[in-house]
């Protein structure tokens, strides 16, 4: 369930060093964000960030982006980042006061509150390298097909920003969502590199793997979990 509603998210991402509160002022100029010339890759749908912050963390060559379109949500990984000192109170979720000259402990991260439908309003053609969909919402009802996340719709988004020879990984437990994305592929002019339905069960393609809050809980319930890596 989305976290909705948080008094104090909107002034605990305004005052956060890590939250870009205006993405689309630094379109085509992201590098400059960064202080340097490392790659760029996001993650669309980040959610509470417990998969991008692990992947900053591990590659500090690369840069990352953490897009999310709630407030409420993105809070969350502002807490991770800070060291757990927003604190929510159980009953009304209050965020406790911090500091404005915060240390970014993850020099390589960066995040922005966004509907990813406005992602070529904040980045420039080849811009990014790779993007990252995890556990997307699967918007089941036919009529919001194109709101889904591999949907060709964003895929034709995604065209437009990322490097000639880009990525998108997506993982998800839901096997229709899946099965959609895969569907997509040759209506969009993408191929599949890798695909899996049952990621846990390779050893060589869960080397390296990050879980997200979502793929932990799945998989904890023998949930097979399905992955694809595409290119164009």
């Amino acid at each position: 369930m989305r976290l909705r509603n948080i008094p104090g998210s909107e002034e605990a991402l305004y005052r956060s060093p890590y939250v870009i509160d205006e993405p689309k002022e630094v379109k085509g100029r992201w590098q400059e964000v960064f202080g340097n010339d490392h790659p760029i890759r996001l993650e669309i749908g980040m959610g509470k960030g417990q998969f991008i912050i692990e992947m900053a963390n591990r590659n500090p060559d690369v840069n990352f982006i953490g897009i999310e379109m709630y407030s409420s949500v993105l809070v969350r990984a502002v807490q991770k980042l800070s060291g757990g000192r927003h604190v929510w109170e159980d009953t009304d979720e209050v965020i406790a006061e911090e500091t404005t000259d915060e240390k970014l402990a993850v020099a390589n991260l960066r995040l922005i509150r966004l509907d990813a439908r406005e992602l070529c309003d904040v980045f420039a053609p080849y811009e990014v390298e790779k993007i990252y969909l995890n556990f997307s919402d699967p918007w089941p009802k036919d009529r919001h097909a194109k709101r889904r996340l591999p949907s060709k719709q964003f895929l034709a988004l995604y065209d437009k920003v990322l490097i000639p020879e880009g990525k998108v990984e997506f993982k998800t437990d839901n096997r229709d969502l899946f099965d959609f994305a895969i569907e997509q592929l040759p209506l969009a002019g993408w191929k599949a590199d890798v695909v899996t339905y049952d990621l846990h069960a390779d050893p060589a393609l869960m080397e390296g793997n990050v879980m997200t809050e979502y793929e932990q809980k799945f998989s904890a319930k023998g949930n097979p979990i399905c992955k694809y890596v595409i290119g164009r």
